[in-house]
């Protein structure tokens, strides 16, 4: 009897195995095209802070993706190569990442101004920096694809 339980059990291992990879692999959704360019013409709305957080690192066995929270509030997985376009209530903004040793970054925002933040994810340790608007735009057009924020109440797969 017991052989009969292992034998299920282990039948069932490899349909277990692959729907936990396919989970594994959810991540945040890289947005149109059009969205892109749209982001890419770096304009501002006069009541809002505009803030770029990107990431231009190329990845590798050390850097990992990071989940990036907006004043508590859950943006999405960051990615090598990648960038989220947020426009926030001016005032003071607290960035963080989520990982084993959590980067933070707080910033005081402008109504029509744009913000560039770039974001360095090594060994689960997020490193923010303010970057000059020069620098930033430089840096996007070049490198960067623009990630759609989560939906409220989406969560991240913690591992």
């Amino acid at each position: 009897m017991m052989h009969g339980i292992r034998a299920s059990a282990l039948r069932t291992l490899p349909a277990l195995a692959a729907a936990l990879l396919i989970a594994g692999c959810a991540s945040t959704p890289q947005a149109s095209r059009e969205l892109d360019a749209e982001a890419k013409q770096f304009t501002s709305h006069p009541n809002a802070s505009t803030v770029y957080i990107y990431r231009d690192d190329f990845g590798g066995p050390f850097v990992e993706d990071s989940v990036l929270y907006v004043n508590g509030r859950l943006i999405g997985a960051t990615l090598p190569k990648t960038f989220f376009r947020l426009n926030l209530r001016p005032g003071n903004q607290v960035l963080n990442g989520m990982g084993v040793d959590s980067g933070r970054l707080a910033i005081s925002t402008r109504p029509g101004e744009i913000y560039f933040v770039s974001l360095k994810v090594l060994g689960d340790q997020s490193h923010f920096e303010v970057v000059s608007p020069e620098r930033g735009r430089k840096t996007l057009a070049a490198c960067c694809a623009l990630l759609e924020n989560w939906a409220p109440g989406q969560r991240p797969l913690l591992r």
